[in-house]
């Protein structure tokens, strides 16, 4: 098990100035839209990235503050990983086969992660993601060296988020906490490490990820609906911002499949949308947004492989599985998805982002590469299957 050290507190963002005095930064920046680095790109891209690494090999800070959501921290992950290794390319640490997937062997700047959001849970993981703009598709970087050093999670900070992106990062939790639970088993993963350095961060659903994911789970279907409705509701924003980090320890350590695979092109392949709530300068179908979308369909097809979490899952969105057969889950599960994200305004499926049946082959080439993800799925996702699934993703209600 491997996560961030993570401080919670309403107001504990205060303390951030002292964390760098103790541990005597001269020289930090901040990734903010306030002050040091300003130029995150909301979903970042290839191109992003290397502006804010260009950024930190010129600046040489000694230690890296980020503050913001999940492209804040990437982002900064980013620049962490590329300042300590000046002579590496963008490609070497980015996941095979779209990058070279070179192990990372030395520790980095210490880094300090303050979410804005209540969704990604990066501040807890070794994963940065971005839109890799020559193949139209979401791909990353994970190593357990990029995660951290604090993660600072104050409640204060999602405060004065728009419904929108209160719904967007929660649904990137709900799916968290899905996949991991119902990821291929750890110990059913092959072959074995030669080296534990060379051990991918994603695992498999294992008994520790698993306590993490469930209760995640439940606080964001007991909450996320009513921070949508009442940007007044304190508490329930605070329990998302605790129900994304406890998801991010539990998929950080043991991943997430084809949810999040199936969204990289979604994001990619994106030409006209743009949603509503995010006013970014440019298209976007929002991280969240992009995963959900297919989750009826998913979790329909994974159902098969453990019945019995599926159904265990239903039951906490309300489904009564008191009699429900093994056969039933996936339908049970789909139907329960299918109501939850209908209450938060999720638009009608793919179609909604411009997509027809003349995309999916696109839609599956960009998918069939997402080895990190998709090789955690319970049931393998051919071609053929990953096609039959954004098919039943075009339409959701």
């Amino acid at each position: 098990m491997a996560t961030s050290t993570i401080r919670y507190g309403r107001g504990a963002t205060r303390e951030v100035g002292m964390d760098m005095a103790n541990i005597n930064a001269k020289k930090g920046r901040h990734a903010s839209a306030r002050s040091g680095y300003d130029r995150v790109r909301v979903e970042p891209t290839d191109s992003s990235f290397m502006d804010a690494i260009r950024f930190a090999r010129a600046e040489q800070p000694d230690a890296i503050v980020a503050i913001g959501g999940g492209s804040v921290i990437d982002t900064a992950k980013a620049a962490n990983l590329y300042l300590c290794h000046p002579d590496a390319d963008l490609l070497d640490f980015v996941n095979a086969p779209i990058g070279k997937g070179l192990p990372v062997m030395k520790a980095l700047k210490p880094f300090v992660a303050v979410p804005t959001t209540a969704g990604t849970g990066s501040e807890t993981t070794g994963v940065a993601i971005f839109d890799y703009e020559p193949k139209s598709f979401k791909t990353g970087i994970a190593s357990r060296m990029l995660k951290p050093t604090l993660g600072i999670v104050d409640p204060l900070n999602t405060r004065t988020l728009a419904p929108e992106v209160h719904v967007s990062a929660g649904l990137d939790v709900l799916c968290h906490a899905l996949e991991s639970y119902t990821a291929i088993p750890y110990n059913m993963r092959s072959p074995r490490p030669t080296n534990p350095a060379l051990r991918p961060a994603y695992q498999g659903a294992n008994p520790i990820s698993d306590m993490w994911s469930l209760r995640a789970l439940k606080m964001c279907v007991d909450n996320l609906p009513r921070v949508y409705r009442d940007p007044l509701d304190h508490h329930a924003q605070e329990q998302m911002i605790l129900a994304a980090t406890f998801a991010g320890i539990g998929f950080g350590n043991a991943g997430v499949h084809l949810c999040h695979g199936m969204s990289y092109p979604i994001s990619g392949l994106n030409t006209t949308y743009r949603h509503k709530g995010y006013d970014v300068g440019h298209k976007i179908v929002p991280h969240g947004i992009s995963v959900a979308v297919t989750s009826p369909a998913v979790f329909e097809f994974t159902a098969s492989a453990s019945p019995d979490r599926h159904l265990e899952v239903a039951a906490i969105f309300g489904a009564d599985v008191t009699n429900a057969k093994a056969a039933d889950a996936g339908r049970i599960l789909s139907e329960a998805l299918r109501g939850f994200l209908h209450t938060l305004d999720v638009p009608n499926g793919i179609t909604a982002f411009g997509f027809s049946r003349d995309h999916l082959p696109a839609l599956v080439d960009g998918t069939l590469p997402q080895h990190r993800v998709t090789k955690l799925a319970p049931n393998p996702a051919s071609r053929d299957a990953l096609e039959a699934l954004f098919e039943r993703s075009l339409r959701i209600y």
